[in-house]
């Protein structure tokens, strides 16, 4: 079985840092390349934030072939490479290494064309995810991924992670909503997947691509569907008295064949959380919170309205506010859109994780977790992508206190562990990065795992390209039979903390 860490620090790659940093400004333009401490220093994390490291240094390339030469110098001189795009990951995909540059894609930030009659956008990967339906809304199309950060991240940031977002029960995640693909090989090979067509032939490999963090090849052009507005959009809050009857809801929802365009459950810490924040009307009776959106028809809409309706009742709601107008629809959403910035105000630090479950075990994995947030003596608020199961608890922590951290470190495995073993997945749509790595071997074996390196292997032979992500160090354990991780007291005590 053969090693894939966070890999140690090539003193000899940083002893010629100022050799490197000259022929990077030989590639592309001199402005465009940073070394400076105070020039590289905001790209030491992402949005994890808990992990810091300064690169060696940072460029931002222009065009594909400048991006394609920086590639084919470092692979050339082991010099290793991490990809970035706006730095709102939440996993610490973008986290540098000491010996190795950060590959900044800020500058490829222009939508290249606009097809309508193809329903497609073709854009560069540092155009934000909301900027998409920006430049379409005035012909009625939009983009339907929507993760929250959907303001900020950017589109080759969400091919890199697989984003989803509340719509993506009805339209898929990134991956159902991508046509093609430019993308650039550690090797500097310059290769177009896919199209504008809907299928193409051969291996699925934009499915491949979609969700590879950066390990297989650095985006440069992405193609994405558009959709045309639906005649009517219509949400509902419901409230439930019990986690129990919440659950129920959403099961009996789906599997009575009604497919919401979004479902979102909301627990009761994070209810009185977002009202206090956004003030969004929602009802302080309710322990558990489903904010439901229908599109379609008017007719279409209304009487799926009307059956969620009655299966609510049969689970018990004690509260069904149904939106009269666009205004109110988006003040449904504004609690829901408003958790990150409403859990900041009940605590120093939180730490949002991001797994996910069948949809039946909704009522379970809640229980689960309040469990373990008495375990651990911390506070949680749990909002949930309901009827995909992609679920995110905000772990609520003082990130002064070195033990707090740990605790929450501690307690964010254990959500995860529940997941994978109620039959789910260690991500929803966050990836695995550098915080979930080293949970890994729950989810697969020793066998799965080596073909998803040997396929590394295959376009990045040297791990140049984004190592020490996705996979922990794994030995295979003989008495066991399995992989095993071998891990410090600390996890990651290799990276300083905040």
């Amino acid at each position: 079985m053969s090693e894939l860490a966070l890999p140690k620090v090539d003193k000899n790659i940083i002893s010629k840092k100022s050799l490197i940093v000259s022929d990077l400004k030989k590639i592309i333009n001199k402005d465009n390349v940073l070394s400076e401490l105070d020039e590289i220093k905001p790209y030491e994390t992402d949005a994890l934030a808990v992990y810091k490291n300064i690169p060696l240094a940072v460029v931002l390339p222009e065009n594909t072939p400048e991006v394609s030469e920086i590639l084919k110098y470092c692979n050339n001189e082991n010099i290793k490479v991490i990809p970035r795009g706006a730095g709102t990951g939440l996993s610490g995909g973008a986290l540098p290494l000491k010996d190795a540059i950060v590959l900044g894609l800020g500058k490829f930030n222009k939508i290249l064309e606009i097809d309508f009659n193809n329903r497609c956008v073709v854009t560069q990967p540092g155009v934000t995810n909301l900027s998409i339906t920006h430049a379409v809304k005035h012909k009625g199309y939009y983009y339907a991924p929507d993760p929250s950060s959907q303001l900020a991240c950017s589109i080759g940031g969400n091919v890199a992670e697989n984003s989803g977002g509340v719509h993506s029960l009805k339209y898929g995640t990134t991956t159902n909503n991508i046509l093609g693909a430019e993308m650039v090989l550690m090797d500097g090979t310059i290769c177009r997947l896919g199209g504008k067509t809907l299928d193409q032939e051969g291996y699925d490999l934009m499915g491949l691509i979609c969700g590879s963090e950066g390990l297989l090849g650095v985006i440069t052009e992405v193609t994405v569907k558009i959709l045309k507005n639906p005649q009517t959009i219509k949400a509902a809050l419901v409230g439930f008295p019990t986690i129990e009857d919440g659950g129920n809801c959403v099961t009996e929802i789906i599997s009575s064949g009604i497919v919401p365009a979004g479902m979102e459950i909301m627990d009761k810490a994070l209810i009185d959380a977002t009202e206090k924040f956004a003030k969004a009307g929602y009802p302080m009776d309710a322990e558990v919170l489903m904010i439901v959106e229908l599109d379609g028809t008017n007719s279409e809409v209304d009487n799926m309205l009307k059956e969620i309706e009655k299966i609510s009742q049969k689970n018990n709601s004690n509260s069904f506010k149904l939106s009269r107008n666009e205004k109110e629809r988006m003040a449904f959403w504004s609690g829901r859109k408003a958790a990150f910035p409403a859990c900041g105000a009940m605590a120093p630090d939180y730490y949002c994780m991001d797994g996910s479950i069948p949809r039946g075990k909704l009522s379970e994995i809640l229980k689960e977790i309040t469990r373990l947030s008495k375990k651990y003596n911390l506070a949680v608020a749990n909002g949930f992508h309901a009827g995909d199961g992609n679920l995110h608890p905000l772990i609520l922590f003082d990130g002064s206190k070195k033990e707090e951290l740990k605790k929450t470190e501690e307690f964010g495995s254990e959500i995860l562990k529940a997941c994978v073993k109620m039959g789910g997945a260690l991500t929803g749509e966050h990836g695995v990065g550098i915080e979930k790595r080293e949970l890994m071997c729950e989810a697969f074996n020793n066998d799965d795992i080596q073909q998803q390196l040997d396929i590394k292997k295959s376009l990045d032979i040297k791990n140049l390209l984004n190592p020490g992500k996705v996979y922990p160090i794994l030995r295979k354990c003989a008495e066991e039979g399995r992989v095993h991780v071998h891990s410090g007291e600390e996890k990651f005590p290799d990276l300083p903390r905040f």
